[in-house]
């Protein structure tokens, strides 16, 4: 690991010792004892990278390119994660649009012409779609791609 690089980068954003240990949920004491040449673990490196919003294989010295070190490991689980939020951070926008819309519809609905029930086609196609995709993203999460790990598997093992 490289200390300096941490130092360098905490000064670069004129950030104080304390204000880093706060963005990165560690004490100050750690962050010292890293400036100060000690060894960090990975989840104490992945929590500094991800206050510098960078990879935790860019504060190590020993930039292995097999991209098989524990760095790129962590560097690859906190990119999925990432991943992970933008897409249900764009689900639940799009509840909330869905809501926004369907709400407008019904009440446009009943003042207009209020024996009429129009406002019911888009808000059970648009929600069952809403509905499909949660269950993508919530509950089938990584269901493709485990079958396609288990399939290869399957299919190597043939003689």
């Amino acid at each position: 690991m490289n200390q300096s690089k941490i130092r360098q980068l905490r000064i670069s954003r004129a950030w104080s010792q304390e204000q880093l240990a706060e963005l990165s949920s560690l004490s100050v004491r750690t962050v010292q004892r890293i400036e100060n040449g000690e060894q960090a673990s990975l989840d104490t490196l992945g929590a500094i990278a991800a206050a510098f919003d960078i990879k935790v294989s860019e504060l190590t010295e020993n930039d292995t390119r097999d991209g098989n070190s524990p760095e790129h490991a962590l560097d690859d689980q906190i990119e999925r994660a990432r991943q992970q939020v933008a897409e249900e951070s764009s689900f639940y926008r799009s509840v909330l649009l869905w809501a926004g819309v369907n709400a407008g519809l019904f009440a446009l609905n009943h003042y207009t012409s209020p024996d009429s029930f129009g406002f019911a086609w888009p808000l059970c196609i648009w929600g069952g779609i809403l509905l499909l995709r949660g269950l993508r993203i919530f509950v089938f999460r990584g269901t493709v791609e485990r079958w396609q790990k288990a399939r290869l598997q399957k299919l190597i093992r043939k003689p």
